[in-house]
């Protein structure tokens, strides 16, 4: 189940997004002539990407900033920005371009954070934007629980899309996290689930102050929450369903 886009348009250019687009996808690009060959990006991340017992012991904490704009393939890459994408634009127009911009560098930061303490011994290096993503997607669920989330559903040769709120569709993502975190670990499934559930844990704590101001349970009430203006209208959201030929 693989969301592609809301139903929940922004007021205002949604500048920051941009930018962080521009650097998480400009800095692939520096390392990406590399990525075929092992040792090199290997050291590459050794001295750029967070490693828990590095932060634990003192020796190398800015790995919880520099790790948030590094990837590893193009499909992880691809992923992230398009998540940043979708729910980024609507929490910049409530946030303003300066209060997003530090919301997501502290959901960054706390999703970084979460993982050392799940694993502070592992020096198993840690990359990508999806911790602080995670915070943007927690701060969402917040503030729009139902807006209308449009979903990929990929079943073995069935593919539709239809639309889901949003408290579904992060809900669950959320519960899957945390699952997967306490049974599998980063080390079997080689994905940082804590540093997911840590950044959307930081992220709904980031967004109360805001959340309060508008009013708190009577924003929900007002808006039944949902987003307080008209959805984003598109076309029918079907994909074709592919079937094997007997």
């Amino acid at each position: 189940m693989f969301p592609i886009r809301d139903h929940n348009p922004s007021g205002r250019t949604p500048y920051v997004v941009y930018l962080l687009m521009a650097l998480n996808i400009g800095t692939f690009l520096l390392y990406w002539p590399i990525m075929d060959e092992p040792y090199r990006i290997a050291a590459f991340f050794r001295d750029w990407a967070l490693i828990p017992a590095e932060v634990s012991s003192g020796s190398q904490p800015l790995g919880l900033v520099t790790s948030m704009f590094l990837h590893g393939g193009i499909l992880h890459l691809a992923g992230n920005m398009l998540f940043l994408w979708i729910f980024g634009d609507n929490m910049e127009d409530e946030m303003g371009h300066v209060g997003f911009l530090l919301f997501y560098l502290l959901s960054g930061l706390a999703a970084g954070l979460a993982q050392v303490i799940s694993d502070p011994g592992s020096q198993i290096p840690t990359v990508g934007a999806s911790g602080a993503i995670a915070g943007v997607m927690g701060g969402y669920l917040l503030l729009f629980p139902k807006a209308r989330v449009d979903v990929l559903l990929i079943i073995v040769i069935f593919f539709k899309v239809f639309p889901v709120p949003a408290w579904v569709m992060l809900g669950v993502w959320f519960a899957l996290q945390v699952v997967n975190g306490a049974l599998v670990g980063a080390a079997s499934s080689g994905v940082a689930h804590w540093a997911h559930a840590g950044g959307f844990v930081a992220g709904v704590l980031l967004t109360l102050p805001l959340w309060r101001r508008r009013g708190g349970p009577a924003f929900w009430q007002k808006t039944h929450g949902k987003p307080p203006h008209p959805d984003a209208l598109y076309s029918r959201s079907t994909v074709p369903s592919v079937r094997r030929r007997r």
